[in-house]
């Protein structure tokens, strides 16, 4: 049954169009992040204000260039290993900053922080899995990077 359902699965789940949509999926919270505040550049430095991250200024346009060009690597498949890296650390340290429900008292917030954080730690976990799938491909001498 399991080699039945694989073999009516396979050629549609490991197409290049259902990965890219998988990877667009992957960084689409990026992309919007990166966009909402390329658009609205006031709200992004008061953000970094908001949680003691100075100078604002430089880092919001850092933050900006960062969560946009890490999205296009791993999207095109250019150096993705670097950008999945890039994007699970930054998950990692971002959920850290924003969210530190151990330091809210008992109660519906802290549980919705809670749930975000680890749901954070699972984004971080998926842009692990393809940093070492593309690094994978590399050891094996696979050149197709797309």
């Amino acid at each position: 049954m399991e080699a039945k359902l694989a073999g009516v699965c396979t050629p549609v789940f490991t197409s290049h169009p259902v990965r890219w949509l998988g990877l667009m999926a992957l960084c689409s919270i990026f992309i919007l992040s990166g966009v909402t505040k390329l658009l609205d550049f006031g709200a992004a430095v008061a953000e970094m204000e908001r949680y003691g991250l100075l100078p604002a200024r430089p880092i919001a346009a850092v933050v900006i260039l960062f969560q946009l060009s890490a999205s296009v690597m791993v999207i095109s498949g250019f150096l993705r290993w670097i950008g999945a890296l890039s994007l699970s650390l930054f998950t990692v340290l971002a959920t850290l900053i924003a969210l530190r429900f151990w330091d809210m008292p008992p109660g519906p917030d802290r549980f919705m922080a809670m749930n975000i954080f680890f749901e954070h730690l699972g984004l971080a976990g998926a842009f692990l899995l393809v940093a070492w799938y593309d690094l994978h491909k590399w050891r094996r001498g696979e050149k197709d990077w797309s």
